[in-house]
């Protein structure tokens, strides 16, 4: 049974956000401060966090940070208050999924868990924990890279962006449907932002990234990755 941590310190709230879970039959966990969010997943590993962000003891902001520093990388969903912002931008920057603004509407939510659930879903069945190409390694687990042997830093967007594409095997990826994907339903990114994380991976993984053989444009349509050739 899928397991979903829920964190938030408004009882109301939380009952009726693990209840209506309940009812979808997932096996829910609650947490109404940080700090026992975070043991809760250290020794219960949930599948999906629903995640606060204003919270005692350990801020969501915080948790959700903790989390990815430590290269666990559940789905977080977080919940943030209404014209916040701030909020929403700083949740997606320390590694969050996707948001859903307070007050909600609880098929919403169910919506978003469903979908950030299919995602982690699809990714994790169509690819190898650790991808081979052309003189790249990719070690998804462990979020770490390496070409011709020596490693190369890239961000959790960057990883995110090369698995989706990896997954869909050679299958092109428009922009718009890389932003719903990777950056997540309503987020504040542009198109241009795919564009800019290309050319970043492209540096990094191609051996010549103004004529790259992985990772390629199809002009007016999008991206698709290609394992064969020599990168």
């Amino acid at each position: 049974m899928t397991k979903v941590l829920v964190v938030e310190d408004d009882p109301g709230i939380l009952r009726t956000v693990a209840d209506n879970l309940r009812f979808d039959n997932y096996d829910v966990l609650t947490a109404m401060d940080g700090e026992t969010a975070y043991a809760l997943q250290q020794s219960e590993q949930a599948d999906l966090i629903v995640l606060d962000l204003m919270l005692p003891r350990m801020s969501g902001l915080e948790l959700c940070r903790r989390l990815r520093m430590e290269d666990i990388h559940v789905p977080v969903l977080v919940l943030t208050a209404r014209g916040e912002e701030a909020d929403r931008v700083g949740g997606l920057d320390c590694g969050a999924d996707d948001y859903v603004v307070k007050p909600f509407s609880m098929p919403e939510l169910m919506a978003r868990v469903r979908a950030l659930l299919r995602r982690a879903s699809s990714a994790s069945s169509n690819l190898p924990a650790i991808l081979r190409f052309g003189r790249v390694e990719v070690d998804f687990r462990r979020h770490s890279a390496c070409r011709d042997g020596r490693p190369v830093e890239m961000t959790r967007k960057e990883f995110a962006l090369l698995r989706f594409l990896a997954s869909r095997d050679d299958t092109v990826a428009t922009r718009d449907e890389l932003l719903n994907k990777v950056w997540g339903v309503d987020a504040y990114p542009v198109t241009r932002t795919v564009d800019n994380h290309i050319a970043s991976l492209r540096a990094k993984l191609e051996a010549d990234p103004a004529r790259p053989v992985h990772i390629q444009t199809v002009h007016g349509v999008g991206y698709k990755f290609v394992a064969a050739g020599d990168a």
